[in-house]
């Protein structure tokens, strides 16, 4: 096997990452969009066009393009994007692979005792388990946090690749190798924020491997420079009118709920959280109802500290000992997690795909710490004389690696549904409300509304009015109320949800249309103006706008309202079937024909629109081609019987008596 596995590692281990991270993520291709997925993908009109996606100054721009070529390619269907979010997860696997095989043979490690077939065997191992391991489920299942693992990609090309230019002396492609690398770096800080840590990470690879003199400091030059992207790409999204002090202060800082102190103290205790998962992953939640810690003497702040400070002095440690795999590992997790667990404020101070960069440098330091201490062993001890270094890793490899695999499809399972995510957080997180909100929004789309409501109380009641997340429980009350036909406690509902946030134009769009279902027309459009307002780019409300104005008579004011909802999205149907509507009741023929045509090129097998085109026809004595749109509605509808009175009438109008 040691023979094979050396004549074809080459072509077997990536084959072999490849086929583990499709086998454990296979049943992940039918899960729905679930949490910021819904406001980031499904509700974000900016990634609906590819004309959108322009505005190189965004701070997570490579992300959203990507984002922007699924939804052209196949819209919201999530195959798309589940299947591009296991290839960059596959591919993250491969870099792992070739940057261990490339660190083997720079000028430290060539000088190494270590054999090439140990070498290739600690490349395969990190990772097969950085492809395999849990921890990743939410950075490649959760859909949105495509931001992480693409950013990871192009974090760990541009390093494989600077590894590969100072490989690479005499080689014609050594430029190439170069200016791709650092090309990556610059896509990586479009990106996400973590790749921010990128140039320090070269600078350490080279000081660590290639021993760098002065005279190479000049080639590290374009990769500092690459650090002032990240920091302008935020401020740029401020509002223009902000002074350079807050925007550099929006650009360090996500929250103003947590400071930077307590935030800081409160990740000595999320990171050993984090090495505890890498080394035991379970109990996994994509919701930790997690304390902010506020003292650095907490007993439990104080000794994460210690231990943290002793696993970083174990870096140093066998830095001096001239193990500079597993060194710069170690160095690699803690630098890698900085921008997200340092002094920097995030809402949230735990989330799991935080881990997902970071555990490449852990998972190697792991593979070369147990695979060197194996060799050791053998040689010192001799305990394993006349055992095969090869048999006995690839017995690790199955040990380690399988039941890893298994966890990781297990996880992936609860990632089936809203139900299933958002019951395994409240089992987890029982005391905190925005799990019970997840799940009253899963119970509410299963058309279990009184499950739903039941839920939102139960989060209303445990999330004190100050949570920023309190006026969306509801707002998402009000939504079950109106389902239930409960139009004034959803009104009431819905105005709570503003007197929290006056800003929120979900809340009076939604308001609006209960207003309407109350007969309250005048109400109801103040509702959507107000809507509007807040958010001029709010295509819905247009078009609640424009029916508020059809039911009141008022036509050219619908019609209006229904051309800027088309202008921010032209390619909903159903409002160039309004628009047809309000043309008509003018008289306004032509114009109606045309909406209707427009109708149906987005979608040819409406057969309201084929019965409103026919009679619009009609008007306007073409009856042979009224005829023709009534059979093919009816073609497509054998029991719509709108559309066979009306064929009949044409036939009569036309003289002809159908038989």
């Amino acid at each position: 096997m040691s023979q094979l596995y050396r004549r074809y590692s080459g072509v077997a281990a990536p084959i072999l990452i490849a086929i583990i991270a499709l086998l454990i993520y296979s049943n992940t291709f039918s899960s729905p969009f679930m949490f910021d997925d819904i406001n980031s993908i499904v509700k974000y009109d900016s990634i609906k066009s590819l004309s959108n996606v322009h505005d190189l100054y965004g701070r997570r721009y490579i992300g959203e393009l990507s984002f922007a070529l699924n939804y052209y390619l196949g819209e919201l269907n999530v195959f798309g994007y589940h299947l591009v979010n296991i290839i960059i997860h596959i591919i993250n696997g491969l870099l792992v692979w070739w940057f261990v095989n490339l660190t083997f043979k720079t000028p430290v490690m060539s000088k190494s005792s270590v054999s090439p077939q140990l070498s290739r065997l600690v490349a395969l191992t990190s990772a097969i388990i950085f492809a395999a391991h849990p921890i990743q489920t939410q950075a490649v299942t959760y859909i949105i946090q495509r931001h992480t693992s693409l950013a990871a990609l192009f974090y760990l090309l541009s390093v494989v690749l600077f590894v590969k230019w100072r490989l690479s002396s005499g080689n014609r492609y050594r430029l190439f190798f170069y200016l791709v690398s650092l090309l990556s770096a610059v896509v990586a800080m479009k990106t996400k924020e973590i790749s921010f840590t990128l140039p320090f990470v070269i600078i350490l690879y080279e000081f660590i491997f290639f021993r760098g003199a002065l005279k190479r400091v000049y080639s590290l030059i374009p990769y500092i420079l690459t650090l002032v992207i990240i920091p302008l790409s935020i401020m740029d999204t401020v509002s223009p009118t902000s002074g350079i002090g807050e925007k550099l202060g929006a650009a360090v800082q996500e929250t103003e709920i947590i400071s930077r102190g307590d935030y800081l103290i409160t990740q000595f205790r999320v990171i050993v959280t984090y090495i505890r998962l890498l080394f035991l992953p379970v109990n996994q939640n994509l919701d930790y109802d997690y304390p902010v810690y506020d003292s650095f003497f907490t007993p439990e702040v104080f000794l994460s500290f210690l231990f943290l400070l002793a696993v970083f002095g174990l870096g140093i440690y066998l830095y001096k000992r001239a193990s500079y795999l597993v060194s710069f590992g170690i160095f690699w997790f803690f630098i890698t997690l900085s921008v997200e667990s340092s002094v920097i404020p995030i809402r949230d101070v735990i989330f799991e795909h935080r881990l997902y960069l970071p555990s490449a440098g852990a998972v190697i330091a792991f593979s070369c710490a147990v695979l060197y201490g194996f060799e050791h062993i053998k040689k010192r001890l001799g305990v394993v004389a006349g055992v095969s270094s090869t048999a006995v890793v690839w017995v690790l490899i199955f040990i380690i690696v399988v039941p890893l695999s298994y966890a990781t499809y297990q996880r992936n399972g609860v990632w089936r549904d809203g139900v299933t995510l958002w019951g395994d957080v409240v089992t987890k997180s029982p005391l905190k409300s925005r799990g019970y909100n997840g799940i009253g929004l899963a119970y509410f789309e299963q058309g279990r509304v009184a499950e739903a409501i039941e839920a939102y109380r139960t989060a209303l009641r445990l999330n004190p009015a100050s949570d920023d997340e309190y006026f969306k429980v509801y707002h998402n009350l009000g939504l079950a109320y109106v389902k239930q036909g409960r139009i004034t406690e959803a009104i009431e509902a819905y105005r709570t949800a503003i007197k929290h946030n006056p800003a929120y134009e979900e809340a009076f769009s939604n308001l609006g249309l209960a207003y309407m279902k109350q007969g309250r027309i005048d109400e109801a459009i103040g509702a959507y103006r107000d809507a509007l307002r807040l958010k001029p780019t709010f295509a819905e409300a247009y078009i609640n706008l424009g029916l508020a104005y059809f039911n009141q008579g008022r036509f050219d004011e619908a019609i209006g309202s229904y051309r800027d909802a088309l202008r921010l999205n032209p390619n909903v149907a159903g409002v160039y079937i309004n628009l047809g509507l309000a043309y008509l009741k003018q008289g306004r023929i032509d114009y109606a024909i045309g909406a209707y045509k427009d109708a149906l090129r987005l979608n040819p097998t409406s057969t309201e629109v084929r019965n409103n085109l026919g009679l619009a026809y009609v008007s306007q004595g073409r009856i042979n081609e009224a005829i023709e749109e009534f059979k093919t509605a009816l073609r497509l509808k054998p029991d719509y019987a709108k559309a066979r009175s009306n064929l009949e009438l044409a036939y009569e109008i036309k003289g002809i008596k159908n038989r």
